[in-house]
């Protein structure tokens, strides 16, 4: 079953209190996301690792109810 970008969003957001976050579809089929994350707690981790606490945060739904997900983090607005 296809995961909402809503829930994605619920979630990070839920356990990175603060967190920026915006979704977009990116087939059209709830299966398939880009994901950027702006988190001040991201601040002087190495990008893998801010990739690791947003999949953590998806508390394992990703290869099940979501597919695939294209992840973009930072500690700043300006930063990609």
């Amino acid at each position: 079953m296809a995961m909402k970008a809503e829930k994605i969003e619920a979630l990070i957001t839920e356990a990175l209190p603060g967190a920026r976050v915006t979704i977009t579809d990116l087939a059209g089929d709830g299966d398939h996301y880009a994901a950027k994350v702006v988190f001040d707690g991201f601040k002087g981790l190495p990008r893998v690792k801010q990739h690791q606490i947003v999949y953590q945060a998806l508390e394992g739904r990703m290869g099940g109810e979501l597919h695939a997900l294209a992840l973009q983090t930072s500690h700043k607005e300006s930063d990609s």
